[in-house]
């Protein structure tokens, strides 16, 4: 093994380190996107919901396309793009501030998504997570119809290294923000997998949205 390849081992090992457990991700997204639900909700309905028939756990959807591609290597990810809900959005890293809790993108940019760096990048094998506003107080922002997807639907991820990881939807469902399933969410599939997450459920002025819309999906094809 040439000396660039020993190097590389050692930089992706190091990687491997610095990422939360499933279980730490599932507790610190779980405060974090509490932290992010300062939608409006004011608007006339309100974001889509999922419906009953997407869950996760329910038949999934037989796939378009053939055999997984093998795992990428890790490169961070530049762009999301959901063309059934209109979505193509830069993707900023978002790690845990000072409180400990996931960083939220910017609030004031509505299409602005958030990679979070204790997950592995879109493509690598294991679950890579992506997170966003619903909304802000000036209207929808960049999730708002994430709640609107279907299995079958296909989510890309542009990567720094110009490869693009296409990612499909198996299934879509909201949770309690009280009763979180972070296993079911962040445990490793064994393979290349992405959650996208945003705020939803219910809404009230006190506490704002009381659950998280998550789209489940596997990576099918690379670019």
């Amino acid at each position: 093994m040439s000396a660039s390849e020993l190097a590389e081992l050692a930089e992706e090992e190091e990687r491997r380190k610095k990422r939360a457990p499933w279980g730490v991700i599932a507790l610190v997204l779980l405060t974090g996107l509490a932290l992010i639900r300062n939608g409006s909700g004011e608007f006339d309905i309100g974001p889509p919901q999922p419906a009953s028939a997407a869950a996760a756990g329910t038949r999934l959807s037989d796939g378009t396309f053939g055999k997984a591609p093998p795992p990428l290597a890790y490169s961070l990810p530049d762009r999301v793009r959901l063309s059934t809900i209109q979505v193509d959005a830069p993707v900023i890293p978002v790690g845990l501030d000072a409180d400990g809790w996931v960083g939220a993108p910017p609030p004031e940019d509505p299409n602005l998504a958030g990679w979070f760096t204790g997950s592995v990048t879109p493509g690598e094998k294991g679950t890579a997570v992506v997170v966003g506003h619903v909304d802000n107080n000036q209207g929808p922002a960049v999730f708002y119809g994430l709640g609107a997807l279907k299995k079958g639907s296909l989510a890309e991820i542009v990567r720094k290294d110009g490869k693009t990881a296409v990612f499909e939807v198996y299934g879509i469902e909201v949770f309690e923000k009280n009763n979180f399933p972070g296993d079911r969410v962040y445990a490793s599939k064994g393979s290349p997998e992405l959650r996208v997450i945003t705020c939803g459920g219910g809404f009230s002025q006190q506490n704002g949205y009381d659950g998280n819309v998550v789209a489940f999906a596997r990576l099918v094809e690379v670019r």
